[in-house]
């Protein structure tokens, strides 16, 4: 019998969970009730959802990019504007290397990417580290995958993954998600998609990971899109509360055995819309992450996060446009960042939006991205549905936008750890063009390097 890692390996098509935060802004574009004729191919919420009773909230985005802590003006979204706004110019390398920049309160600034590093481990190290420059890896943990029995977890792509980034001085992040079917009662159609009954045995699994891996790894993410349904399923459905309860007991046992490790909030999917079961009106599907991320705030989540958490891909907007600047691409076939501005189309209103909201709370958490990218279908034979967005991005944008997003993310001061979504899952997936993971990667269908590659390891790391 194949162990569950080999089974893993052969089957990565639906286990990665970038595709969530596509699946949020679909539902926001549904739920508004957007007659865009490149929408979101993906299956409609139930006839009778209700309409979003929660208004998205006004995000305050600051004018200058590069604020000085406590002076940045801010501005009120208007979704009416109308300014002409020219993309930004593509910073230049030399720009980037000369470029003076405080140190950051909590450390040196961290470049990394999400790797499917468990498949060719010493392959995919090298290249994050020799050929990238990077010194950080994202690796998601399959707990529920890998897991097929109490007691029992196969730990072997773990293993390898951890040994060579050690070999070749590769920082790692695990981002820990799913609860195995043995842990949990409410079995949907997607039984994985949920934490256990008993968050003691997240805790526990948790327990054990620390403790094999102490002083080996660097980071944990703990657990990812919450706020959607599609990642946190349970019968009382999605509840920040009961999320920042398993915050604050998994930053407590990982603490205690290693308080080395940088503890990350699992990252939101940027949704913009809340809705619930059109059979049970208190049990929330999907909820707005800017709600979302306020009841985690007011159920005290920021004393249990060493990091926070946070997700974008760039849909086709440019990474220094806000969403309310007016922006426009009359030749983009995917229309909703543009006929319905949104902060969640942005990512700079989005992540902007997260570090105004933890200000307030007179606190200086940083944001840990981990996973931001630019999704470009040049090259391949078609798009997946539900990704039309991507064939308006040319490779050239994406490599631009990516590495331009880098350099502001660092420019910022807010941001600690950034992982480009993704390196390699295109031909790891196995599905050609068709794979939702494929069209971000920054390696084609092969294996050989698109642009994104080789311009990313060429360009400066600013500490």
């Amino acid at each position: 019998m194949e162990s569950p890692f080999w089974q893993y390996v052969k089957d990565l098509s639906s286990r990665f969970s970038g595709r969530s935060l596509i699946v949020g802004g679909a539902i926001w574009v549904l739920l508004m009730g957007v007659a865009l004729s490149c929408a979101f191919g993906l299956a409609e919420l139930p006839s009778g959802a209700p309409t979003p009773t929660v208004a998205p909230p006004q995000v305050s985005i600051p004018e200058d990019p590069t604020p000085v802590a406590g002076t940045a003006e801010s501005v009120e979204p208007d979704p009416t504007a109308t300014t002409d706004v020219t993309s930004p110019p593509t910073p230049t390398a030399e720009a980037s290397a000369e470029a003076a920049l405080p140190p950051l309160p909590w450390g040196e600034f961290g470049y990394g990417i999400a790797a499917h590093a468990i498949h060719m481990p010493d392959y995919t190290i090298r290249q994050i580290k020799d050929h990238l420059g990077l010194d950080w890896v994202k690796q998601q943990v399959r707990w529920d995958h890998f897991s097929l029995e109490r007691g029992q977890m196969d730990w072997s792509g773990y293993d390898a993954v951890v040994f060579f980034a050690e070999e070749h001085d590769v920082k790692v992040m695990l981002s820990v998600v799913g609860a195995p079917v043995w842990s949990r009662s409410y079995l949907s159609d997607n039984p994985h998609a949920g934490p256990p009954d008993d968050l003691a045995l997240f805790v526990g699994f948790l327990g054990e990971l620390v403790d094999r891996y102490k002083g080996r790894i660097h980071a944990i993410e703990v657990w990812n899109e919450q706020n959607l349904d599609r990642e946190w399923d349970t019968a009382e459905g999605i509840s920040p509360e009961r999320y920042v309860e398993m915050l604050r007991l998994s930053y407590q046992v990982i603490k205690s055995r290693d308080p080395n490790i940088i503890v990350i909030s699992g990252a939101l999917s940027p949704t913009g819309v809340t809705a619930t079961d059109p059979e049970n009106a208190s049990r929330f599907t999907v909820m707005d992450d800017f709600v979302y991320f306020q009841r985690m705030i007011d159920a005290g989540f920021l004393n249990y996060a060493d990091c926070v958490g946070a997700h974008h891909n760039g849909y086709n907007l440019p990474p220094n446009v806000a969403f309310d600047e007016g922006y426009n691409n009359p030749a983009a076939g995917f229309r909703g960042p543009f006929d319905s501005p949104h902060p969640s189309w942005s990512f700079k209103s989005t992540l902007w939006g997260y570090h105004e909201m933890i200000k307030a709370e007179g606190r200086n958490t940083p944001l840990c991205i981990t996973e931001f990218g630019w999704a470009t279908s040049e090259g391949f034979d078609g798009v997946p549905p539900g990704f039309e967005f991507a064939a308006d991005n040319t490779l050239v944008e994406q490599t631009e936008w990516a590495m331009e997003a880098f350099q502001l993310l660092r420019e910022w001061g807010f941001v600690h750890l950034a992982f480009l979504w993704n390196l390699d899952y295109s031909y790891k997936g196995g599905l050609g063009p068709t794979d939702p993971n494929a069209p971000y990667s920054i390696l084609d269908l092969t294996g050989a390097p698109r642009p994104a590659f080789e311009a990313l390891g060429d360009m400066p790391k600013i500490p």
